[in-house]
């Protein structure tokens, strides 16, 4: 049996903004490497497909890893597991900064995610485990907010980072950024459960009892396809851009950037609208922006009137829908189960990580990845209505 931590006193709640870095610290990790893949392939001497690798197995920790940190966060308390897991991601940042061929930074990358997949679960099981519904939608949608700094910077950083320092010095940032988390978790992260009796069991029942729930399911999988299937759009923008558009391939990564500019504005209206509006309400109309914008989309693309205002333009309109209805999918599915919050959190993360990853590969399937992509995103947010209705009215 595990020792009994206390929680937290009533009142005690980690600062949002550190919530947000440890959140944030973990998808960093997977975009800011990026625009170094060709530089850290020519020093290694490795072939493109190895370097890929860096990233998709990233991607697959990450949603490995949510699974794990949940349920252990709930027998052994939050702040242990979560200081535990910022310790794996500064040695494994470590280890990849001084990778010798690209086999041991495939591993190294491996590592990082699982520990950096901590704060993504915790930061979400800390907000929820300190406010009551309205508070931690609240709380949620702000957090969303500064989180989304990540995708728009990181690639920008690694690029600047790798071109005059070299690659390896993006490690020794991560490093860094690690051993800062882990010393103000220590320091201003307070432990908010008390660890729950269970072993392996425990947590397969948990997770047993989640994923037969309409309600969760349906939250989880609503906001999963109201979210992550924007992963369709990106891999499909390098192809849509430069290829139907005829733009030159740096501009991707700007019209790209200029997405996280919607969801900044849903965040900042969700967290307006939490006090004026139910969640299922949020729920409906954020997404059903999404719908709109996701089907204008489609009617471009078919009628053969595809420009960049008019991508870009309804692209933001389909992320602003989503900063509306993210946090509250996220508040609805993880309170589901009040002695589970970390489980819930965890599979939400990992549900997530899921949907992007298949709608991502649906995007490529067909002779025209831009149709592919408007089909996934239209289709994702019609899955995504219907699962928030059956979800309300369970």
């Amino acid at each position: 049996m595990a020792p009994v931590v206390d929680a937290a006193p009533a009142g005690a709640k980690a600062p949002l903004w550190l919530l947000a870095l440890l959140t944030f610290s973990g998808t960093l990790a997977m975009h800011i490497f990026v625009p170094a893949l060709t530089i850290a392939a020519a020093d290694l001497g490795a072939t493109a497909s190895a370097m890929q690798m860096t990233i998709s197995l990233y991607i697959a920790g990450l949603a490995v890893g949510q699974l794990i940190y949940g349920p252990l966060s709930d027998r052994f308390g939050r702040r242990p597991v979560l200081m535990a897991g910022l310790s794996l991601y500064t040695l494994a940042g470590l280890a990849a900064a001084f990778a010798p061929d690209a086999q041991s930074l495939i591993a190294a990358r491996l590592f990082q995610a699982f520990g950096g997949c901590a704060g993504l679960v915790l930061g979400r099981a800390l907000v929820r485990d300190t406010a009551g519904n309205m508070d931690a939608a609240k709380r949620m949608a702000l957090m969303n907010l500064m989180v989304t700094i990540g995708p728009g910077v990181a690639p920008m950083v690694g690029g600047a980072v790798a071109g005059t320092i070299g690659w390896r010095a993006i490690f020794w940032l991560l490093c860094g950024l690690g051993v800062a988390n882990f010393l103000l978790t220590w320091r201003m992260v307070p432990e908010t459960v008390k660890p729950v009796a269970g072993g392996g069991a425990a947590v397969i029942r948990n997770y047993g009892r989640l994923l037969v729930s309409p309600a969760f399911l349906g939250y989880a999988v609503g906001g999963a396809c109201a979210t992550t299937s924007m992963y369709a759009y990106v891999a499909a923008a390098p192809f849509l851009f430069v290829q139907e558009l005829g733009r030159p391939a740096f501009e991707v990564g700007i019209y790209l950037a200029v997405l996280v500019f919607g969801i900044w504005i849903g965040s900042i209206a969700a967290s307006v609208l939490v006090s004026r509006l139910s969640p299922r309400a949020m729920l409906f109309y954020g997404n059903g922006l999404s719908t709109l914008a996701a089907f204008g989309l489609l009617g471009i693309v078919f009628a053969g009137a595809l420009s960049v205002p008019l991508v870009v333009g309804l692209m933001i309109l389909f992320t602003l829908g989503m900063g509306v209805a993210s946090p509250a999918a996220m508040t609805r599915a993880i309170s589901v189960n009040a002695a589970a919050v970390g489980s819930a959190s965890g599979l939400y993360g990992s549900i997530q990580m899921g949907v992007g990853a298949l709608c991502a590969a649906l995007a490529s399937i067909g002779p025209s990845p831009v149709l592919a992509a408007a089909l996934v995103l239209a289709g994702a947010c019609v899955v995504a209505q219907v699962a928030f209705y059956r979800a309300a009215r369970s």
